[in-house]
């Protein structure tokens, strides 16, 4: 994170130069141009007045350029995240409306069929039920990854819990997840952060770690939400620079964080796990309200 931002004011110092160099070229020129015109007869007023009138739109081109709202990297870096949340939702709506309609469609014609096949094909039809019925589930589950309407309904603990349970039915791995604090009135943000980031740290654990246990804890404390992740898996190296050396994952979860000023520790090494240590602070807003829920009736 500190090379980009390092590259990212290197390339701003390098426009300012460069704009101001144009500017110098242009205030010279006009200057040049005026005083070649007054002192012989050589440059004739119609050359005069182009000249004047290219130079003053570079120079106008450049005051104008200056004006606009220019992105900084944290507002590209929540730009791009708003901009994926969007499209998870829009792909989400498409699966469950048009394709979970059209295989729920599928499978009422499939049952219609089986109860008008002949014996020796109810077999057939059976399966071919069961396919479908699997292919309905997996769809709704991946809906449901894509956007977790059940944020906003259920919380952020019991989405998690139901997203652990659904992604790890099918493993060895015994999991769990703690939360001794009620966890309502937690900024929307900051819960989609701390729901994608578990989502992602246990789609790596399942991809490359081979764990037998996962721990999820979730804290509310004075100071902001906390969310610690570990599991006994294989471990890894961590990259100094995430997103230039291949874990996107790795960096998606330190965008998140930076974004809503939180910080966040990774460890892990070959053979000793990983662990994910993560602190979201409060905001203002959400400060004053906790203190106006404290004051006596």
């Amino acid at each position: 994170m500190q090379a980009s931002s390092k590259l990212s004011r290197f390339r701003s110092l390098n426009t300012k130069n460069a704009q101001w160099l144009t500017n110098v070229l242009c205030v010279g020129a006009i200057l040049g141009n005026t005083g070649l015109f007054f002192s012989s007869n050589v440059l004739p007023l119609s050359l005069l007045i182009l000249n004047l009138i290219t130079f003053l739109s570079i120079w106008l081109t450049q005051l104008r350029s200056d004006q606009l709202i220019q992105l900084q990297p944290q507002e590209l870096a929540e730009r791009m995240l708003e901009v994926q949340e969007s499209e998870r939702h829009r792909l989400s709506r498409e699966l469950h409306d048009d394709i979970g309609q059209m295989l729920t469609a599928a499978k009422i014609q499939g049952d219609w069929l089986q109860r008008r096949l002949p014996a020796e094909l109810q077999s057939h039809g059976t399966q071919l039920n069961a396919i479908l019925e699997e292919t309905l589930d997996k769809v709704r589950d991946l809906s449901g990854i894509l956007n977790p309407r059940q944020l906003s309904s259920l919380g952020l603990e019991a989405s998690l819990r139901a997203h652990l349970l659904s992604t790890l039915a099918d493993s060895q791995i015994r999991w769990s997840l703690e939360c001794q604090q009620r966890l309502t009135g937690i900024p929307e943000e900051m819960a989609v952060a701390a729901f994608r980031i578990t989502q992602e740290a246990v789609t790596n654990m399942l991809r490359h770690s081979h764990a037998k246990n996962l721990l999820v804890r979730l804290q509310r404390l004075p100071a902001g939400l906390s969310l610690f992740i570990a599991d006994d898996g294989t471990g890894f190296e961590p990259a100094s620079n995430p997103a230039h050396e291949g874990q996107r994952g790795l960096a998606g979860m330190a965008e998140r964080v930076e974004l809503l000023n939180g910080t966040w520790a990774l460890h892990s090494a070959p053979g000793k796990g990983t662990q994910i240590d993560i602190s979201f602070p409060w905001t203002p807003r959400t400060h004053e309200r906790a203190n106006v829920h404290k004051t006596p009736q």
